[in-house]
């Protein structure tokens, strides 16, 4: 049996291993490939990195388990972003079942950061530098409330601390308190934000979101009503790029375009071995 014959009977198990080698290998070797980041992800950036310090950005965590791989990688890397610059963050969330992976969002970098910390000062703190409010139903009328009063809707934080108890939020009453708004999008709230906060109040918006999401959002970053776009994996590698803290954004990239290769050379492979096997086939 020749080379032709074997790759025509070649087991499939074996694609499905090598596939999974393919995935499996680059993220525990944590391997990286350069990342070209686009304009509208370092535009995204921008936007952050020119707040004076101090400035006040909201984190809305519009997703949940399905979005978390292409998104957490944003949220993690916004924070990083907003720590490292002495931001506030005030976190919140249209989607209740993404509230979690927003608190694990601020324990994991907050906890980075402390753990480098040499005095309070230094430290990141819950309550002065950044909290959670939580998920509140009400949707379009809690972003065009927001503009009014965060404590129409939100009495207490995630933990049901009253906001007047916290530092950050004694200062904060409706979007004019507000520099900027980062939307992590998986449906349709990116859409809301933009139409209802945005176009009314004039709040500063930029938007991270899945692939299929992302191309929803380029003509309102066309018409420059929002700021900047992370869209899916590859944009969030390319944040991950900028705030010089690879992770699960780049390694996944890396997993999948060495999947995409590995995929492409079993379809050259095939469709080869096909025209040779059927050459021979004719008399």
């Amino acid at each position: 049996m020749n080379f032709f014959e074997k790759l025509v009977s070649l087991d499939r198990r074996f694609i499905y291993l090598s596939l999974g080698l393919a995935v499996i290998i680059p993220i525990v070797f944590k391997l990286v490939l350069p990342v070209r980041v686009s304009e509208p992800v370092r535009a995204a950036y921008e936007s952050i990195e020119r707040l004076t310090e101090g400035s006040t950005i909201m984190v809305s965590i519009d997703y949940d388990a399905s979005s978390e791989p292409e998104l957490q990688p944003m949220l993690l890397s916004v924070l990083r972003q907003c720590f490292a610059k002495r931001h506030k963050v005030v976190l919140l969330g249209q989607w209740p079942l993404g509230l979690p992976f927003g608190e694990i969002g601020l324990n994991a970098v907050s906890g980075e950061f402390n753990a480098r910390a040499s005095s309070n000062a230094d430290s990141i703190v819950y309550g002065r530098d950044y909290v959670n409010l939580g998920y509140r139903p009400g949707y379009r009328a809690l972003m065009v409330g927001l503009g009014r009063e965060f404590r129409d809707f939100f009495a207490a934080d995630y933990r049901g601390t009253p906001l007047d108890n916290l530092p950050l939020m004694r200062g904060v009453h409706n979007y004019n308190n507000i520099d900027l708004l980062v939307g992590l999008e998986a449906g349709q709230a990116g859409d809301e934000w933009i139409q209802y906060a945005g176009a009314r109040y004039g709040l500063n918006i930029v938007i991270g979101s899945t692939g299929v999401v992302a191309p929803d959002m380029f003509h309102y970053l066309q018409a420059k009503q929002i700021k900047g776009l992370v869209g899916g994996l590859q944009g969030a590698a390319e944040y991950e790029t900028l705030v010089k803290h690879p992770g699960t954004g780049t390694a996944g990239m890396v997993a999948q375009s060495t999947a995409h290769v590995l995929l492409l050379v079993f379809i050259i492979l095939g469709n080869i071995a096909y025209f040779v096997m059927k050459g021979r086939k004719q008399p």
